[in-house]
């Protein structure tokens, strides 16, 4: 039973870190949702109005339809097999703290969502808070 219990913990943990990544030119695409991050520089702290226009105005590899991605985009990309960062080596302009989602927070309007990359957890915090910003492009 022991076995039976480690094969299928082995078998979820690998399911959470599955993304089929690739990187070029400062841009990861991930290839099971079809979304493209940027890491091309290291990361940048704003604002939650800023990361949004930040993403917005972003021009990356002649592409310009990058946004700041939604709560579960950010958390497609954690990796739980791994910690302080939580998040695939496919990208290199890591910092281990938390990432601005383009989720308000419904009960508290306010405040928004950011995943926290050192575990791969979610936390609200008001949205004049400076914290880091991936844009993405694709999907939704």
């Amino acid at each position: 039973m022991k076995k039976v219990i480690l094969l299928i913990m082995i078998g979820v943990s690998t399911m959470l870190s599955a993304n089929d990544l690739s990187r070029t030119n400062g841009v990861v695409t991930d290839n099971t949702t079809n979304l493209q991050w940027q890491d091309d520089v290291a990361s940048v702290s704003k604002t939650w109005s800023e990361a949004i226009r930040y993403c917005e105005t972003l021009s990356l590899n002649g592409l310009s339809d990058w946004r700041l991605p939604n709560k579960n985009e950010l958390l497609s990309i954690v990796d739980y097999t791994k910690y302080d960062p939580a998040i695939d080596a496919t990208f290199i302009n890591v910092t281990s703290s938390s990432y601005w989602s383009s989720t308000a927070n419904s009960s508290f309007t306010s405040h928004a969502w950011f995943v926290v990359f050192s575990y791969g957890y979610t936390y609200g915090d008001t949205k004049d808070n400076s914290t880091y910003v991936r844009c993405v492009r694709g999907g939704q």
